[in-house]
């Protein structure tokens, strides 16, 4: 049998006639060799977004992977990366985003690590003008990884989690429905799918509940048997279903959104925790310290940390909190701008099989008990009494000014700051997550419960929080560059001026007043400064644990 001529392999030694090609098909495949050529000599100069990224690792080099997805936001895009569960990939000094115009490289802002759906998060810079970002580029290789399909932030399904019940829930950008009101479920489908907007290869379903940017929806059996396979197609089997909701007669919204995440179901017997705490942060890793050490020593023992977009130490922070035995702290990157609601919504879902209780709150507000008690002297004492209905405390805020500061407290915020106004602003609330009404409706400060359950409202004698609000210019100025909550403005926007969510007399521009350290400061306030330092300070050297940090 004669021998097939492979390269590097000697050939069969009988003699073979010559083929004759015709002109016609020399012509084009010389035309075609002359093409690829090119591509490769203009490739190796270092701009090819085209090419497909590498998939298996050289000698000595990290693996290549395949960008999932890349979502443009208006001052970043970012880009979606698989990664191996136990070893990320790569670091932001691994990495530079390439753009088409100008035609320019920038490293990124930050590469995050999101173990919890396995994926890592590459953060690149707006350039402009008109930068278009056309690939990632691996510094030690000179591979460049093809990005995906760019979706737009304002309209897209972005995450999706199957409930306990088997329904899907959704978290959605781009209906602008109202805050705190329930919508016209009737009105919406949702699809399931690899691209949502073919609708020759969707699955439909019904929309059980929407609210916000929270659907719900009846998740077809196929899914539930096995969100990776798809009826109807054999095409795209190793690529995960998305989900994406519709209104009727409309096109569906873009999607990110795979509902691989599956929730446990209601296990029976005690919680493995009785207080947790979630929270949404950016840029709060110098204050986090302190907020979690107190918080800790009164009684919460699990802390849900949701990064929207830190670019500080707070990773750090976090791992340096956790070496403590008594600190249980988790970070979760959630890079959607403008989520607040959803993202405590999210929340309270992860924290409903391991927590009784969850508290939803900021990093510059403190929970204070003036009795001394501590929180889970107060969750007992609400679990022992005859009403057991009670699944929600709300706490009323007091808020402090910058009590005649002008720089940051080295002693941290709770020893620096004792000036307050005298009424209460607003309450933020303890919930009992399985109370939580389907829909997780919530406003930042309660979420609505089940018809069954009903609110309690807290002595400020018994507990309280100190809401360090209004604090050195400094730290109270990024305020202006990045509010969380959806349903509240932006400061810079001339919109709702007269909102509580403003600081009075302040305006829309981050320019600090003459007067700013002496507002707010109605009454004096040392309950928890004396508390603090009796907990904490070191009797050898009069500092506090945090203050290393802050200094």
């Amino acid at each position: 049998m004669a021998q097939i001529p492979f390269l590097g392999i000697k050939h069969h030694r009988k003699k073979r006639a010559a083929v004759q090609i015709p002109r016609k098909s020399f012509f084009w495949c010389s035309t075609l060799l002359l093409v690829c050529f090119a591509a490769f000599t203009f490739s190796s100069r270092g701009f090819h977004p085209w090419r497909p990224a590498a998939t298996t690792a050289l000698p000595g080099v990290k693996p290549i992977v395949p960008v999932i997805e890349t979502v443009q936001f208006p001052d970043e895009t970012v880009v979606f990366l698989k990664y191996p569960p136990s070893t990320p990939l790569f670091t932001k000094y691994d990495l530079y985003c390439l753009y088409l115009n100008p035609n320019s490289s920038q490293p990124p802002e930050s590469v995050e690590n999101d173990e919890l759906l396995g994926q890592q998060l590459v953060r690149c810079p707006l350039i402009k003008p008109r930068g278009v970002l056309t690939s990632l580029s691996v510094k030690s290789t000179g591979y460049n990884l093809s990005i995906g399909p760019s979706r737009r932030w304002n309209s897209l399904a972005y995450e999706a989690m199957i409930d306990r019940d088997n329904t899907t829930i959704v978290f959605v950008k781009g209906f602008n429905l109202r805050g705190g009101k329930q919508s016209d479920a009737s009105k919406f489908k949702c699809v399931y799918g690899w691209d949502v907007k073919n609708p020759k290869f969707v699955l439909q379903s019904d929309v059980v509940s929407i609210a916000q940017e929270v659907v719900r929806c009846n998740t077809p059996v196929s899914i539930l048997n096995n969100p990776q396979r798809f009826v109807g197609t054999t095409s795209n089997m190793n690529q995960p279903i998305k989900v994406s909701v519709r209104m009727v007669g409309k096109e569906p919204l873009e999607s990110i959104a795979s509902p691989k995440r599956r929730l446990q179901l209601n296990l029976p017997g005690r919680k493995q925790h009785e207080m947790c705490v979630c929270t949404m942060l950016r840029n709060q890793a110098s204050f986090l310290k302190e907020w979690i050490m107190y918080h800790t020593r009164i009684g919460v023992q699990r802390w849900f940390i949701y990064d929207n977009n830190s670019l500080d130490d707070i990773d750090d922070v976090i791992k340096l909190l956790s070496m403590d035995g008594n600190i249980n702290v988790t970070r979760h990157v959630w890079p959607w701008i403008k989520t607040q609601e959803a993202g405590f919504a999210h929340c309270a879902l992860r924290a409903r099989d391991v927590c009784e209780w969850v508290g939803f709150m900021d990093v510059d507000e403190f929970f204070h008990l003036p009795t001394g008690m501590s929180l889970l002297d107060i969750l007992r004492n609400q679990s022992r009494s005859s009403n057991s209905k009670v699944a929600e405390l709300r706490v009323s805020c007091h808020n402090f000014g910058p009590s005649g500061l002008k720089h940051v407290p080295t002693q941290g915020v709770t020893m620096g700051y004792n000036c307050r106004m005298i009424a209460p602003e607003r309450h933020k609330s303890i919930v009992k997550p399985e109370a939580l009404n389907s829909t997780l409706i919530n406003v930042v400060h309660h979420f609505h419960l089940k018809s069954e359950f009903r609110y309690a409202n807290m002595d400020r004698n018994v507990l309280v929080i100190n809401h360090y609000k209004y604090q050195v210019w400094d730290v109270f100025k990024e305020k202006f560059y990045r509010r969380v909550a959806t349903y509240v403005s932006d400061w810079q926007q001339h919109r709702n001026v007269g909102s509580r969510d403003r600081a009075p007399g302040l305006g829309t521009r981050a320019v600090e007043p003459p007067d700013w350290s002496s507002r707010f400061c109605e009454v004096t306030d040392t309950g928890l400064k004396d508390r603090v330092a009796q907990m904490f300070t070191d009797p050898n050297t009069g500092k506090l644990p945090w203050q290393k940090s802050l200094t």
